[in-house]
């Protein structure tokens, strides 16, 4: 077999560890175009026989070969070449919510901190329990690493834990899977109970609070439970809606706005009314965004940097030394409130 020929070669590299030469080999055979993406490799037993290594050297090149998303296994078929890419030195698949403007900004700064050698394929589970199993029934096996904002519940609990612990990083939303897996994430009740409290001087100026919440969607269970146990404990009329209806706007009135769908609308009857945004109505936005430093004389906002939570990730891949860590929560104090 020729692709043996690949490896032999690599003999004469003294400095070469035994799987270093099968990878470099294999890869060597895809160059040439002797194996072609859907090239069945040898056997593990196989390649025991014909190159004299050791089975677990042969297993760990394999997997080596997968982690760079040149190759996958097929379960009781072998291992396939599914890729040429041979300049990527790691495939790494990106589960996300959606594409929204916060995810965008941690995408873009995952691949900027892991330049190009990386292949990040995205996928988005739009928080549905279905989309997230036929996700990873696709790609699962067919990545070196993992990184995955997780729907929360038993489900995908389940999903994540067949991978192995140093191939996953979950982010965005915390999921305990145990100890030995690593976790760069938002804390959500605490964190807004505690900005809610530093921000109470301004809260009871109004005479009700509105939290526009969904339970249909994404939005933090830990934001609902902090904001209703802030209004018991401070005896502090709150009401619930699951969005802002255009010509619904009242005065006095302290709005908790999730969506940025909801607070565009909120704002636009603000100016039609001629409301004073931090006066007449309060104003506080989850996730900031430069566009809500120069709307309307500044929005309020509790955000988390997504930004740091990528470059953290980014870290943890580069050094192969996971880590577990929740990004603060920060308050940005404008005017509107």
């Amino acid at each position: 077999m020729r692709l043996i020929e690949f490896i032999k070669n690599l003999e004469r590299v003294n400095a070469l560890s035994k799987h270093e030469q099968l990878v470099l080999g294999i890869m060597d055979a895809i160059n040439s175009g002797h194996l072609k993406v859907g090239s069945q490799l040898p056997s593990i037993n196989v390649m025991v026989d014909e190159v004299g290594f050791a089975r677990k050297t042969i297993v760990k090149a394999y997997e080596e070969l997968k982690d760079k998303g040149l190759v996958e296994s097929k379960k009781t078929k072998g291992y396939f070449v599914i890729s040429n890419k041979t300049d990527v030195y790691l495939k790494i698949a990106l589960i996300m919510y959606s594409f929204q403007r916060f995810q965008q900004e941690f995408y873009n700064a995952l691949r900027k901190e892991l330049e190009d050698k990386v292949q990040i394929d995205v996928f988005f589970h739009h928080n549905n329990d279905e989309v997230f199993e036929t996700i990873f029934s696709n790609i699962n096996g067919k990545y070196g690493m993992y990184i995955v904002a997780p729907i929360i519940g038993e489900k995908s609990k389940k999903i994540l834990k067949t991978l192995s612990p140093e191939k996953l990083i979950v982010v965005d939303r915390f999921l305990d899977l145990g100890p030995d897996y690593t976790y760069i994430t938002q804390e959500f009740k605490e964190s807004t109970y505690a900005i809610l409290e530093k921000l109470m001087p301004k809260i009871k100026k109004y005479k009700r609070l509105v939290l526009f919440y969904r339970d249909d969607m994404d939005y933090p269970t830990g934001t609902l439970e902090s904001l209703k146990n802030f209004a018991s404990h401070n005896q502090l009329t709150l009401n619930i809606s699951k969005n802002y209806e255009s010509n619904s706007l009242s005065k006095d009135v302290m709005y908790f706005v999730i969506s940025d769908s909801d607070l565009w609308l909120l704002l636009k009857d603000c100016k039609d009314r001629d409301f004073r945004i931090g006066k007449d109505v309060g104003v506080l936005s989850f996730n900031d965004h430069i566009v809500k430093e120069l709307i309307s004389g500044g929005i309020t906002t509790i955000s988390t940097d997504f930004k740091q939570m990528a470059v953290t990730t980014a870290q943890n891949i580069r050094a192969l030394s996971f880590s577990k860590r929740i990004i603060s929560t920060d308050l940005i104090e404008r005017e509107s409130m």
